[in-house]
């Protein structure tokens, strides 16, 4: 229970200047904006990066896995370092993955490896951004910065810039499409080589290899 003071009661207690009084409706204006904001500090969820809408993730999961099989055989397995689901748009975000592609015999046949990658979850088509690497059980490396899985059609697309390096030759080119195993490949424009000889030399455009 609050109880009144009056000054008359109290010998030599004077009423606060005016200044004085001015200040301290201050202080109490400004602990009144900066209390909503400390209060709301304990509610906020701590997520990785998401849409740009600022959309929190239904789920976080690290370590994440997800394994493709088409009757009963292992296509593909994407690991992620941390992945976050957003149901309402069946989209899963996971950093730092890599995904193993297997032949019809089971074997791995290539690995991708990527910054981050973005999975559809109803179609698990995947785009994978940010140092993207494409490496066969063969030695052939494909680098990019962007590159799409078609999962339906088992196949990888680029509209930018690719470099893929085989058997000491360089192929570059602007638009790409391959299979994930880069056995048969085709470059839409700007395609540029350099070929290597057994020697080690380069050759010129219209030499033959000896």
């Amino acid at each position: 229970m609050l109880n009144r003071v009056s000054h008359r009661h109290i010998r030599g207690l004077r009423p606060a200047p005016a200044t004085v009084r001015r200040a301290a409706l201050a202080a109490l204006a400004a602990l009144a904006l900066a209390l909503p904001a400390l209060t709301g500090c304990g509610r906020q969820r701590t997520a990785g990066p998401g849409p740009a809408s600022g959309e929190l993730p239904d789920q976080e999961v690290r370590d994440f896995v997800l394994t493709e099989t088409h009757e009963g055989a292992v296509q593909w397995v994407l690991y992620a370092r941390w992945a976050a689901m957003f149901d309402a748009r069946n989209q899963i975000l996971a950093r730092s993955i890599r995904v193993d592609f297997f032949g019809a015999d089971g074997a791995r046949t290539s690995e991708l490896t990527a910054r981050e990658g973005e999975i559809n979850q109803l179609t698990k088509d995947m785009t994978a951004t940010g140092n993207v690497v494409l490496r066969t059980t063969e030695g052939t490396r494909m680098t990019t910065e962007q590159l799409r899985f078609l999962n339906a059609k088992q196949r990888v697309v680029s509209d930018g810039l690719v470099r893929v390096d085989r058997g000491g030759d360089v192929l570059t080119g602007v638009g790409f499409e391959s299979d994930p195993e880069l056995r048969h490949f085709e470059f839409k424009r700007r395609v540029q080589a350099t070929v290597r000889t057994r020697s080690g030399g380069v050759l010129a455009p219209g030499e033959e290899r000896r």
